[in-house]
């Protein structure tokens, strides 16, 4: 909890006092930002506490700025725990933006699709998830401060965010499937029998991001919602190699469908 306080006191000096909404960005998702008034630009490395993003295509900075009468702190990248972070390390950067009084937390992420309805570029709203990561960011001590010992989870993507995004959607004429997403440790991507367990377990698409945040949210009573950049289509009966580039290269183009979409939302609430 000192690190905590620490790295918020730190951004509080560069004049970052507090802040409407938290918005994380995924692998190849970017866009976004260029519809932000920008007021500040920070590296995680000169933030205490933060970790450092490694993977290829994160940025690494949080940015402070506004989104019409919105403040917002935007992550150009997140943590994994395949890079070797902890699940409360993950998390750190969202803990920072309750103590900033981040009302909302918008999420994205490329994903996998294993529902072989979903295709390369398409959006998918996480309706729900299922944790396979290792760990889970409310292991130890509870910080009472931040939210209960045994948060409930029955609803982990806030029912009103969903709804206004559909809305939104809908207005901007952006086709918005919905779906399960699984998270995994990665850094590899599946085999084809690890695509046709997730599919029995009920999943939709597969990922390795994005459920230890929004745990951490609904621990600390944060509404959420969650989008999937569906990037590689994981048919395991006609499964084909995939390169990160194509991954990147897939989200890029849907990357400002998605931003339109972010940013008319947090306009309108």
């Amino acid at each position: 909890m000192e690190k905590i306080i620490k790295a918020k006191e730190s951004l509080v000096l560069r004049g970052i006092e507090k802040a409407d909404i938290g918005i994380v960005l995924g692998t190849g998702l970017n866009k976004i930002i260029d519809f932000v008034e920008v007021k500040e630009t920070i590296p995680y490395s000169e933030i205490p506490g933060f970790p450092v993003s490694t993977v290829e295509f994160h940025k690494g900075n949080l940015v402070y700025g506004m989104i019409g009468e919105k403040e917002v702190l935007l992550m150009q990248g997140r943590f994994h725990a395949y890079e070797g972070y902890s699940p409360d390390q993950i998390v750190f950067p969202l803990r920072v933006m309750k103590l900033l009084g981040v009302q909302k937390i918008f999420l994205s992420n490329a994903a996998g699709g294993i529902n072989l309805d979903f295709k390369k570029g398409d959006l998918v709203m996480i309706e729900d998830h299922i944790n396979l990561l290792y760990g889970n960011p409310l292991t130890g001590k509870n910080f009472d401060e931040l939210g209960p010992r045994f948060p409930d989870m029955s609803e982990p993507y806030d029912p009103a965010l969903v709804s206004l995004l559909q809305k939104k959607a809908g207005e901007l004429n952006i086709e918005l499937k919905k779906g399960v997403y699984v998270a995994v440790h990665g850094p590899n991507l599946e085999t084809k029998a690890e695509y046709r367990y997730l599919k029995i377990t009920g999943a939709d698409m597969v990922g390795m991001s994005t459920v230890p945040e929004v745990i951490a949210a609904n621990h600390m009573g944060i509404p959420c919602i969650a989008i999937s950049v569906i990037t590689d289509e994981c048919d395991p009966d006609n499964l084909k190699p995939v390169k990160l580039e194509e991954i990147i290269a897939v989200a890029n183009k849907s990357d400002e469908k998605l931003s339109r979409l972010f940013l008319e939302t947090i306009k309108s609430l």
